[in-house]
C-alpha cells in the first residue's frame, strides 16, 4: 500500500464530502428564474458527488486505512462559498468550475501515484470518477459561456 495513494484518497474524500456541502448550500440559497438550472443540476451533482465519497471511501477501507471525519477536514473550497448575492448565479459557477478543475487534478495525481504503486483497482476508480469530474466541469463551462453571452 502506498502512502502517497491513501493521502491522495483521503484527500479526495474530503474534497467530495466539502464539495456535496457546497453544491446543497448553493442549490438553496440561489435566487431567480435564471438560478433554476443551475440549482437543479447541482442538486443532480450531488448525489454523484457522495457516490464518489463513498467509493473513495471502500476503496481506503479496502487498503486498510479510512477516510477523514470532520474534524480531521480542512475545508478549501473558497470560490464555491454562497455568494452575498443570491442572485449571483455566475460566481456559483465559476465556483463549482474551479472545485471540478482542483477534483480533476486530484484525481491525475492519484492515476499517477497508483500507477507507480502498482494499484490497478485505485487507477481505474480514479479514472472513472475523473470521467465524472471533466463531464461536469463541461457542463458548468457551458452554463458560463450562456451567462456571459447574455
Amino acid at each position: 500500500m502506498s502512502e502517497e495513494v491513501v493521502d491522495l484518497l483521503r484527500k479526495a474524500y474530503a474534497d467530495e464530502m466539502e464539495t456535496v456541502m457546497n453544491y446543497q448550500t448553493n442549490a438553496i440559497v440561489l435566487d431567480g428564474v435564471r438560478a433554476e438550472e443551475i440549482k437543479e443540476s447541482l442538486q443532480a451533482d450531488i448525489q454523484e458527488e457522495l457516490t464518489h465519497a463513498e467509493q473513495l471511501g471502500n476503496r481506503l477501507k479496502q487498503l486498510d486505512a479510512r477516510p477523514p471525519g470532520s474534524e480531521e477536514f480542512t475545508a478549501s473550497q473558497h470560490s464555491l462559498q454562497p455568494p452575498e448575492d443570491s442572485t449571483d448565479v455566475l460566481s456559483v459557477i465559476d465556483g463549482v468550475i474551479d472545485a471540478e478543475e482542483d477534483a480533476i487534478s486530484t484525481y491525475r495525481a492519484i492515476i499517477n501515484a497508483a500507477e507507480e504503486a502498482d494499484d490497478p483497482v485505485t487507477e481505474d476508480l480514479a479514472v472513472t470518477i475523473l470521467a465524472d469530474e471533466e463531464a461536469h466541469r463541461t457542463e458548468f463551462k457551458g452554463y458560463r459561456k450562456e451567462y456571459k453571452r447574455d
